[in-house]
């Protein structure tokens, strides 16, 4: 149980951008077309805390993504992951969305990566890693029983990390669409 914490936390120490923003924004400026997108959302809809990922990607297939693996009715749990990656493959870039457990005083925020993520890590389940780049909400603090702390997460504070990921990640396209559109009409 103690490596499986360890490797949870080592994994969490990554070096971050800045903001949730600044990183989604490079990425969005890399490669503004909606259609090289996928995005993956790993999770299960039967559990507060590992919920983050099909949340995300409900709102995200609400707000018109067309290629989105991992929904409340669809979800890409740790059964659905290797045939998502196999789905994924046709896809420029692959953004993987996942939840996580961390230190206590980072609950609430966000671990983004260029690169990609392990799921299943604080659970011990052995999973391929997923995507081009990685959005890990972290949802709660690590502790010994993981799979009760996901299960006794708040709903609430889960749904709010959705929502503010799901608008930045909007917002960031928005943004990059903008700008690639004033730069096509320029020339």
């Amino acid at each position: 149980m103690k490596e499986m914490i360890d490797a949870c936390i080592s994994s969490i120490d990554r070096t971050i951008p800045d903001t949730l923003e600044v990183f989604l924004t490079a990425i969005a400026k890399q490669h503004p077309n909606r259609n090289q997108i996928m995005f993956i959302c790993i999770g299960t809809d039967r559990s507060t805390g590992d919920c983050f990922g099909p949340l995300v990607g409900t709102m995200l297939r609400e707000q018109g993504w067309p290629h989105v693996i991992g929904t409340l009715d669809s979800p890409c749990d740790a059964y659905r992951v290797e045939g998502a990656l196999e789905t994924a493959a046709r896809h420029e870039v692959v953004i993987a969305i996942d939840a996580c457990l961390g230190k206590a005083q980072l609950v609430g925020d966000f671990i983004a990566a260029y690169g990609p993520l392990k799921p299943g890590q604080a659970t011990g389940a052995n999973l391929p890693e997923a995507g081009n780049y990685s959005i890990a909400g972290i949802v709660n603090a690590i502790s010994y029983k993981p799979y009760m702390t996901l299960q006794t997460t708040p709903l609430f504070r889960v749904m709010e990390m959705a929502v503010t990921l799901a608008k930045a990640i909007d917002a960031s396209w928005s943004k990059a669409a903008e700008a690639w559109d004033y730069t096509e009409r320029r020339i």
